[in-house]
């Protein structure tokens, strides 16, 4: 099992979005409204000082949904190939 599902999460409460409404976090789409939510949530994550144990935790749990660690979910896609071993 993947190592960092077993460090601690205690990173989680210092996040700087956790003074904003989580919703922000979760457009409903990639265009239009959701494509603002989207860059308000990455600027939060921006100034957040937790943002690399954020994005480590999204892309080991391969969360596919939100904004995570200052990335979107095509984001963290595009990063989990290019880390991926070469087969």
């Amino acid at each position: 099992m993947n190592r960092l599902y077993h460090e601690s999460e205690d990173w989680v409460a210092q996040g700087a979005c956790r003074q904003y409404d989580p919703e922000l976090f979760f457009p409903v789409s990639t265009t239009g409204p959701g494509q603002h939510d989207a860059e308000l949530a990455k600027a939060v994550c921006r100034s957040c000082t937790v943002r690399q144990e954020c994005l480590r935790w999204a892309l080991a749990a391969g969360e596919a949904h939100g904004v995570w660690g200052g990335t979107s979910p095509e984001e963290r896609r595009y990063m989990r190939r290019e880390l991926a071993p070469a087969s």
